[in-house]
């Protein structure tokens, strides 16, 4: 082969590695949250990481819909995370515990390569989460986030669980589990979106879990978008533009009143239910219930 035909074979190469990346569109702002923890930048999606409750205060990525349109399949590689330095939660903190090993940063989001979804089965992506919550209502939440970035240029999410009030714990390395989870949501067609919601299954629309996302910051003590202007992350954070994410006013009930709904969902009470050892079930269940989604059977 002559110098020319290596040079030309190796510039074919150099922009066919340009085209698969291009997806990921890595000229967008990065708009992660104020550091907290130990910080992890991982290949697609960022985690700030609690030591003390073994799972994220937070997970930040950006989906586009270049990077929605790969075909990766899911591949169960549940594992810890190498890169946490304390060490990150095990399969065995997991293992009988009667919770689901809950993706943060969704299995759904991460179809772009082989990296993307093989890096989502950390467990440091991963929070104690009711099965019918996670195969629920939180399943139809990131279904739903994914249709928006699909219609949208860049799409930035912040998720995780309320590290804070009366949690339970599971395994060794004591796992927090959360009472509720967030959705930090930005887009700068639509604006922002919150949305907060008790760890327990639900019949509800997620629309009915809406919340302006100062709202989540409040509960959290986070700060979810801060290299946005000033002025204008105030704006967008402090109410939802419902039309804009294409929720009608029928749909939801006082949207704005993102801390009368937070407050609401803080009086969410304890299962009823006894286990077998005779202690109270440490369960979360809505308003209104008596029981979680075991001992309601």
């Amino acid at each position: 082969m002559t110098k020319f035909s290596i040079l030309l074979f190796a510039l074919l190469l150099a922009n066919a590695g340009v085209a698969q990346r291009a997806p990921i569109n890595r000229s967008v702002t990065d708009l992660s949250p104020v550091s907290r923890g130990e910080v992890i930048k991982h290949t697609f999606y960022t985690i700030a990481y609690s030591e003390k409750d073994e799972q994220p205060y937070w997970v930040y990525y950006v989906l586009t819909p270049g990077f929605l349109a790969g075909s990766q399949g899911r591949k169960d590689e549940f594992r810890p995370d190498p890169f946490v330095k304390t060490g990150s939660a095990s399969l065995e903190d997991y293992a009988g515990s009667g919770y689901d090993r809950g993706h943060l940063c969704p299995v759904g989001d991460m179809v772009f390569n082989e990296t993307s979804m093989s890096e989502s089965f950390y467990l440091s992506n991963m929070s104690p989460q009711e099965p019918s919550f996670n195969r629920g209502i939180w399943k139809k939440l990131e279904t739903q986030v994914r249709e928006w970035a699909k219609n949208s240029d860049s799409t930035y999410v912040v998720t995780g669980g309320v590290l804070s009030g009366n949690m339970r714990h599971i395994g060794l390395d004591k796992v927090a589990v959360p009472r509720f989870y967030y959705k930090a949501i930005y887009c700068p067609r639509r604006g922002m979106i919150g949305f907060l919601l008790p760890n327990a299954g639900s019949t509800k629309s997620i629309n009915e879990f809406v919340v302006p996302v100062d709202s989540i910051e409040t509960i959290t003590g986070l700060d979810f978008f801060p290299n946005l202007p000033d002025s204008r992350e105030r704006l967008l954070e402090s109410s939802v533009d419902i039309e804009k994410w294409g929720i009608t006013s029928s749909n939801v009930t006082s949207i704005n009143s993102g801390m009368e709904k937070a407050d609401n969902v803080a009086k969410t009470t304890q299962c009823a239910g006894v286990t077998k050892s005779g202690a109270r079930c440490n369960r979360v269940v809505e308003k209104g219930l008596k029981y979680c989604w075991q001992h309601r059977r």
